[in-house]
């Protein structure tokens, strides 16, 4: 694979996830909630995902994701405002829970393909790939272009940048509408908000109901990728999505509600284009998360080490005569 492929190979992957990277920095950073639904919500969104496109509707499926993510919110929400359990006790409850809801989704299986039953011209029963939103994409571009080897990464990542830059834009204006201002003061102080006889509870289960929404879709993303959805394939995708973020604002800064979003996106993109570079150096698979563990804590770091060189350059030029 050429750099030029591995790059596109990376923004595909880092579209996809992007979503995700979006819904954890509501949660972590406008909500300042530690959300743990999202492993849960994550693949809640690609198991409704798969049941969907299996039947027949690789578009509504996208839709279904982002539906069954905001439910999983919902529960979140509700259990930390009516019955006052802890946050992450909250979140665990809640993914813990989504495990059985997800099992039973996949038909009582660990994994699901993408792939229906149909008659051949012989009358024998087969298993046949099922439409996804990126099969429909690449056959138009091949009629298009009249190329049969349209690159299929090309296509994943015309596709899905086209969604998450739909998904920035709306929730660039959303966070400036009075819900989405709502949300954010309820984010940086709930009592202030409370005071000024706005519903808090509410404005805290809309946040978290519309990150997990976005978390689903993203897990409903990488399910017609894939072309199949796993039952373990939320696991670490919080520390993914803190990542991505946490790099987003090592580059961006935290400087507004419409950079921050754009850094979470630019934040999820470095991400992959660091994982495939360490992929092209033959890391193998199962170090992939204690990777993701380290690039968090370097990416945290990395303001700490900023303050202390500015202090101490600052102390070099005060001795200097």
């Amino acid at each position: 694979m050429n750099i030029l492929s591995l790059l596109v190979s990376a923004l595909g992957q880092g579209m996809i996830y992007a979503p995700m990277a979006l819904g954890v920095f509501i949660a972590f950073r406008v909500l300042n909630t530690p959300d743990l639904t999202i492993d849960g919500s994550f693949v809640a969104g690609m198991c409704a995902c798969a049941v969907v496109t299996i039947a027949g509707h690789p578009y509504l499926a996208l839709l279904c994701g982002l539906a069954v993510g905001a439910l999983a919110g919902l529960v979140t929400g509700l259990l930390q405002t009516r019955l006052r359990i802890n946050p992450i006790l909250s979140g665990i409850l809640t993914m813990t829970g989504l495990y059985t809801i997800n099992f039973m989704a996949l038909g009582g299986q660990s994994n699901l393909y993408l792939q229906r039953a149909a008659v051949n011209s012989a009358g024998v029963e087969t298993q046949v790939a099922s439409d996804t939103l990126y099969k429909a994409f690449r056959a138009f571009m091949v009629s298009l272009t009249g190329n049969r080897r349209f690159d299929n990464n090309l296509s994943i990542l015309i596709v899905t940048g086209l969604i998450v830059a739909a998904v920035a834009a709306v929730l660039a204006v959303f966070f400036f509408t009075r819900t989405g201002m709502a949300i954010r003061a309820t984010g940086d102080n709930e009592e202030m908000v409370r005071s000024s006889s706005i519903d808090a509870d509410r404005s805290r289960i809309q946040g978290i109901m519309l990150s997990n929404a976005l978390v689903g879709l993203s897990g409903a993303l990488l399910c017609e990728q894939q072309r199949y959805a796993d039952l373990n394939f939320g696991s670490g995708m919080l520390v993914v999505g803190l990542a991505s973020v946490i790099i987003g604002q090592v580059f961006f800064g935290q400087r507004g509600i419409t950079l921050g979003i754009i850094s979470a996106v630019a934040g999820s993109l470095v991400y992959r284009i660091i994982l495939q570079v360490a992929y092209r150096v033959d890391m193998p698979s199962y170090a992939v998360k204690l990777l993701s563990a380290v690039i968090v804590v370097v990416a945290l770091s990395i303001p700490l080490l900023r303050k202390r060189f500015a202090e101490r350059r600052a102390e070099r030029e005060e001795a200097e005569p």
